[in-house]
């Protein structure tokens, strides 16, 4: 996928209703996980990713910083993120749990 074209989000659209749901692609373009939940917003969040699984059913939630992430709009103005974590390194962190 070639994100050159696509729009970045600035740090006032990094909140809960617009990244919960978003896709998150590695750094070969491979599909790695989608964005479950928020914890604060712009660029202070903390991004819960599902990871593996199929549909949501045996996914691992993991925690990055937003700062991980590049999220940005396509053409068609659907959100998602670009990292430069694979999917392998995010199954190898510790498994989010909220308080």
């Amino acid at each position: 996928m070639d994100h050159t074209h696509h729009t970045r989000l600035t740090s006032d659209e990094l909140t809960p209703a617009v990244l919960e749901g978003a896709t998150v692609y590695g750094s070969d373009d491979a599909k790695v996980g989608n964005v479950d939940h928020v914890h604060g917003q712009g660029s202070n969040a903390t991004i819960v990713i599902d990871v593996g699984g199929f549909l949501g059913i045996g996914a691992k939630p993991v925690s990055v910083p937003v700062s991980d992430l590049d999220f940005m709009r396509d053409e068609a103005g659907e959100v998602h993120a670009v990292t430069g974590w694979t999917e392998d390194q995010l199954k190898q962190m510790p498994e989010h749990k909220d308080p």
